[in-house]
């Protein structure tokens, strides 16, 4: 029971772009300028060079999860055609990652914090 709850509570903190030590303050700085540390707690949301590479990862998983689905619905129900798919798909395997782009570094921060939170508050 305790384990689902840090795990909730950490996706929940990740999805609203939050600090995932104290929830309260945003990690963000505008829409790609992600903050040093956090200015309540104190938590260093970068721990090492190539930290993020890991939220690349996870914006290019949530991408591909939707976009191949995304083919099939787009080639059988509606029967578009190629060049209209091609269109379709195109645009929004380069939106939806700008998009994603802030959700997914604030949820690896979230899973790496509740593998390792790196001690109390």
């Amino acid at each position: 029971m305790f384990e689902r709850r840090r795990i909730a509570l950490s996706l929940f903190r990740g999805i609203g772009l939050r600090c995932p030590r104290c929830g309260h303050a945003p990690i963000f700085r505008g829409w790609f300028t992600l903050l040093a540390t956090c200015p309540l707690c104190g938590l260093p949301f970068e721990r090492e060079p190539g930290y993020f590479v890991g939220a690349i990862y996870l914006n290019y998983a949530a991408s591909v999860l939707i976009a191949i689905p995304g083919y099939f619905v787009l080639a059988y129900p509606l029967g578009l055609s190629l060049v209209w798919q091609l269109v379709v798909l195109g645009a929004f395997c380069v939106l939806f990652p700008l998009w994603f782009f802030r959700y997914s570094k604030s949820l690896w921060l979230a899973f790496d914090y509740f593998i390792d939170p790196g001690g109390p508050i």
